[in-house]
């Protein structure tokens, strides 16, 4: 009992604790500024992302810089990925302006309180399969739902902010194509100034990328817009500007909501904490194959856990591993997790001193970095790429696509569509596995019959059965088995091939039971071939072991038909089966 606390609590200290892989690096003088520098190219990049990425999730701007300053220095010192930056992202923010919307919260104040709220549920979902070890849950969120969801998401937070583009109200519909419908009908009431401000926005995002890829576009894009907003009177003329950001670091602050109202935020707290994870695994992923250093998922779900915990006690909203920034920090040549220290110092310098320099950063600008910065996540070839692979993948993501972009605001129901797509369709693939009879090929091997234009023996069948046995597919292979006994009148020995079967439960084991009796009914011995020791012992339990048979299980399926002849002689025919000599022509 003791040595199983002492490694429930080791466990405990190690997750909280992997800094202690890295930290010790720091001593090298190299490698201290080669993170400081990767930490203020990122800070560079976060600090106009962020406000308008908490503009997309319904907030003000500041909470984004909220949310950059120790969410991010929490992720980085809990989490397994040096690289990795974490912060306020696209999809995560879309998903918390949805997840908000039906609460109907009236005031300001409400509104960041459950944001916060939010914050704390995902962080403790996510800690918790960190240090249960359940990151494995985080595969039911398939790559076809994944990429669905993702390309919807994108055409979605896109369209939401053409209204600050066109300078326009938001008329909301209780879906977000009524919104949109509503918001083209607006156009001819465009505001001017603030179009042009913000074609002009999209177009030095766009245009420095090109020319100067090395150079960060949203910062040079934002300086120069404030600078023009500043200089030629844009709010004076009617334009929206970012005003006045509070000066300061956020203050600890237990939000305060209702129980009641928290209720209604699990599903959303759950698919966020997945989604959100999800993306920041895969880009910690991509580095890791790059830099070879270890990565855990369970750890890594520690640190973003506690990162949204964090953010949830400092006025912040839920965050999540970028696959942008993380980009330029590992091509700043990021080496360990001080990098994203850095960051959120140099957040916290922004907040402290440089927040009425941002007053008159327009909206529009703001707008047109959150449009270019998700255009680059719409891509339809991973959707053609899934459809070649397997058909079901294909229209997964098809189905999560359109569902997502229907039922929008209420982004969760793509996800739990997704989810249950891809489930109903594994189950459907296992319901019926592969039933082929086998023949001797040209090159020796037993190959498909039908396939090969084999000749089989119409005494002695061997049968290959591809998948497990359970309760779905049971019913299946009696059919089978019954069916290709109608097809062979003359057939005395019946050999399945069982190696590809790795699970069978008590209703497999059932109808297995009761295919033996009902060949023996019919004068027809049933071998066992190649079944693995797990099978065989599932056997041995029940009883079914000795009531077909010990000497009737076999290593080869030769083995099998070769003792099939010893015991019926010349009433059989194996030829086909060992010989090459009997293939169609």
């Amino acid at each position: 009992m003791e040595s199983a606390f002492t490694s429930i609590l080791k466990n405990f200290i190690n997750r909280l604790t992997p800094f202690k892989e890295w930290i010790g690096e720091l001593k090298d003088a190299g490698t201290l500024k080669s993170d400081a520098i990767a930490g203020l190219t990122v800070a560079l990049v976060l600090v106009p992302q962020s406000m308008a990425y908490a503009q997309l999730a319904g907030l003000p701007a500041y909470v984004g810089l909220y949310a950059s300053f120790l969410p991010v220095i929490f992720a980085a010192v809990f989490g397994s990925s040096r690289q990795l930056a974490t912060g306020p992202v696209a999809i995560v923010s879309l998903m918390t302006a949805a997840a908000l919307e039906p609460l109907a919260i009236s005031s300001p104040d409400g509104y960041l309180a459950y944001a916060a709220a939010l914050a704390f549920m995902v962080g403790v979902f996510q800690a918790s399969l960190g240090f249960l070890r359940l990151g494995i849950l985080v595969d039911f969120l398939s790559h076809p739902v994944v990429v669905g969801f993702t390309n919807a998401a994108a055409i979605i937070i896109a369209s939401s902010q053409l209204s600050k583009i066109f300078g326009l109200e938001t008329r909301k519909g209780d879906h977000h194509y009524v919104t949109v419908w509503n918001l083209i009908q607006d156009i001819p009431q465009t505001h001017l100034t603030t179009l042009v401000m913000g074609i002009f926005s999209i177009f030095l995002l766009v245009y420095i990328k090109k020319v100067a890829p090395r150079l960060p576009n949203v910062l040079i894009t934002v300086v120069i817009c404030t600078l023009l907003s500043f200089f030629l009177g844009y709010e004076s003329r009617g334009g929206a500007v970012i005003g006045v950001v509070p000066s300061g670091l956020p203050g600890f602050k237990i939000p305060d909501v209702e129980f009641g109202q928290m209720v209604n935020l699990v599903v959303s707290a759950a698919v966020i904490g997945l989604l959100g994870f999800v993306e920041a695994i895969s880009v910690a992923k991509a580095i890791a194959s790059e830099t070879r250093q270890r990565l855990s998922a369970n750890q890594e779900l520690v640190g973003q856990g506690l990162s949204n915990i964090v953010a949830s006690m400092f006025q912040a909203y839920p965050v999540s591993g970028s696959f942008s920034r993380s980009a330029v920090n590992f091509a700043a040549d990021a080496r360990t997790g001080f990098s994203s220290i850095v960051t959120g110092i140099l957040v916290a310098v922004t907040l402290l001193f440089l927040t009425p320099l941002l007053y008159h950063l327009p909206q529009a600008t703001l707008a047109a970095v959150i449009m270019v910065a998700v255009f680059y996540l719409i891509k339809i070839e991973p959707i053609v790429h899934a459809w070649k692979v397997h058909r079901h993948d294909g229209f997964v993501a098809v189905a999560v696509f359109i569902t997502t972009l229907f039922f929008a605001p209420h982004l969760e129901k793509g996800i739990m569509a997704g989810v249950l797509l891809s489930l109903g369709l594994f189950l459907y693939r296992t319901m019926s596995p592969r039933f082929v009879e086998v023949g001797r090929h040209e090159d020796g091997s037993l190959r498909s019959a039908e396939l090969f234009d084999l000749k089989t023996s119409d005494t002695v069948s061997i049968f290959r059965y591809d998948g497990d046995l359970y309760f779905a597919n049971a019913g299946y292979l009696e059919g089978k088995v019954l069916n290709s006994m109608a097809q062979k009148p003359n057939l005395k020995v019946m050999v399945l091939d069982f190696e590809s079967v790795d699970l069978i439960d008590s209703t497999g084991e059932e109808t297995l039971a009761r295919i033996v009796e009902r060949m023996e009914v019919a004068g027809v011995e049933l071998y066992i071939a190649r079944a693995k020791r797990t099978m065989r012992d599932a056997f041995t339990r029940s009883g079914l072991m000795e009531k077909i048979g010990e000497d009737r299980f076999f290593r080869e399926r030769t083995l099998a038909a070769k003792f099939a002849k010893e015991k019926f002689g010349d009433e059989i025919d194996i030829e086909p089966i060992i010989s090459v000599q009997h293939i169609n022509r």
